[in-house]
């Protein structure tokens, strides 16, 4: 038997003003075939895990497609409709295919359509018609619509954020298939949507709020009949009317089941909804905090979240740690123009640079002042640890170590690199043992290479396009009620 495997994956923030080209995809991840295998087989992603699990099944695995960029703005109208064609082809020359496994993020947008990876799951179902098993993954982020869910057999969702199980749940969806195309199961799915925003800074896995809700979905596993249930916590960047959370449960045949079991979580979800509501600290009460406590402290900067599509160059915190001069503190900011500037002037030289803050004045000013610079790097870097994203080969460009006389050390790269690994650090020769207050510019996802070194992690209430106050972003295109935004909602049981 052959399986076919496409993954086509984007994390779209509607709030950013610049859309995601194709260019975005070919620069950080579009293989095919032989490639694709090579980059991924062995990874800590689930396409990783679609790999193993039909290895050892025997299955042929017939990787088709894999199209990832960085989270950013909307996907361009015109980019998004090659990736269609360019999936649609790879299936079409493929031969004779028994299933699909498909990864999808879950939260694309694109301008062609809103809800996107509903739009290419429905573009593959017709394509390959009803009969043929379509089983994958979905990101836990994923804002879950009823045509993703129609698309496809079953859809898995990583069950950690930080994203640890990437490659597991990959593993389990291809036991999935496995299991269907030798005729031991059947599955069907169904699907409860909550109206329920859940806020990013209340989706740490680990915590006892969210540890109580996985642990209600992990009793659910032991009834008989049931295949998997999936969480989705939701991302609150893209203004569309998926935007929030839902539930998912696949059963064996029993689709009756499988709704009585996801109304069952999404009701518990309900009853616990204030759970889920942010708690919010400023930057003066955080960077106060971080000098008075054991270090090393790391201040998650919520506003300026990489992984969620942001610039990585806002300032608040380096201008507040800088302010406050007692030094011992690093953050990294994109700024390709002063890598060039530090680069030119070589370590040991004096520059005057004005430092991040280019994107907009949504996320701070320059900061203006005199550096010294420390050491150049070409900001390649290899993370052997599952983390969150699931690669293992980072890049984040030319990259110079400044430091102003206050002692606020800056690495400035050339390209935006989320902060998954402590590779972005080490690999400039830093120690960040070193450091009393660490910047990272994420929310849970830093969350599994920050906490082994850190005495504290702090969620910082940041201004951004990721900012986890979510009044503060003017929305659209939600769903009206949704929890927070409208606290007198009394059930969540409204359709979609």
């Amino acid at each position: 038997m052959r399986v076919g495997l496409v993954s086509l994956l984007h994390e779209s923030n509607t709030f950013i003003r610049e859309p995601t080209t194709w260019a975005h995809f070919a620069d950080h991840a579009l293989w095919t075939g032989a490639e694709m295998r090579r980059r991924l087989e062995s990874a800590p992603h689930e396409v990783g895990g679609f790999f193993a699990g039909l290895d050892e099944a025997g299955i042929e695995a017939v990787p088709l497609l894999f199209a990832r960029a960085l989270p950013y703005g909307p996907i361009t109208r015109e980019t998004y409709a090659r990736l269609l064609e360019l999936v649609q082809e790879r299936i079409a020359s493929a031969g004779r295919l028994d299933g699909l496994l498909v990864a999808p993020h879950g939260a694309t947008v694109s301008e062609l359509d809103a809800d996107a990876d509903g739009l290419w799951l429905e573009r593959v179902r017709t394509q390959v018609g009803p009969s043929m098993q379509v089983i994958g993954t979905l990101d836990a982020h994923a804002n879950l619509s009823p045509r993703m869910v129609a698309a496809c057999d079953a859809l898995v969702a990583y069950r950690s954020n930080p994203h640890l199980d990437q490659r597991d749940r990959g593993l389990e969806a291809a036991r999935l298939m496995v299991r269907t195309l030798r005729g031991e199961i059947r599955p069907v799915q169904a699907a409860a949507f909550p109206r329920i925003a859940i806020n990013i800074e209340r989706q740490l896995t680990t915590e006892p709020h969210c540890r109580r809700l996985y642990e209600q979905a992990d009793r659910q596993l032991a009834e008989p009949g049931v295949l998997s249930n999936s969480i989705l916590l939701g991302f609150p960047y893209a203004d569309v009317a998926e935007m929030g959370s839902a539930v998912l449960v696949v059963a064996d045949g029993d689709r009756a089941l499988a709704q009585r079991l996801a109304d069952e979580l999404a009701e518990w979800l309900w009853r616990h909804r204030s759970d889920f509501v942010a708690r919010l600290v400023s930057i003066d009460d955080a960077v106060e905090r971080a000098y008075r406590e054991p270090g090393p402290v790391c201040l998650l900067d919520m506003g300026d979240n990489v992984g969620g599509g942001s610039p990585a160059d806002s300032t608040f915190l380096a201008q507040a740690l800088d302010r406050r001069g007692e030094g011992r503190a690093l953050v990294c900011l994109y700024d390709p123009a002063a890598v060039k500037v530090a680069a030119a002037a070589g370590p040991g030289a004096r520059v005057r640079l004005a430092a991040g803050g280019h994107t907009d004045e949504r996320h701070g000013e320059p900061l203006e002042t005199d550096f010294t610079v420390v050491s150049l790097h070409d900001g390649k870097f290899r993370e052997t640890q599952a983390r969150h994203g699931g690669f293992t080969d980072c890049d984040q460009g030319p990259t110079a170590v400044v430091r102003t006389d206050r002692g606020l050390t800056a690495i400035l790269t050339s390209l935006r690199m989320p902060p998954f690994s402590l590779g972005q650090i080490t690999s400039c020769g830093l120690d960040p043992e070193k450091f009393q207050v660490l910047v990272a510019k994420g929310v849970i996802a830093p969350v599994a290479a920050y906490a082994p070194i850190c005495r504290a992690l702090i969620r910082v209430n940041t201004p951004g396009v990721t900012t986890a106050d979510m009044a503060a972003l003017s929305y659209s295109h939600r769903r009206r009620p949704l929890f927070p935004f409208e606290p007198e909602l009394e059930t969540w049981r409204r359709p979609m």
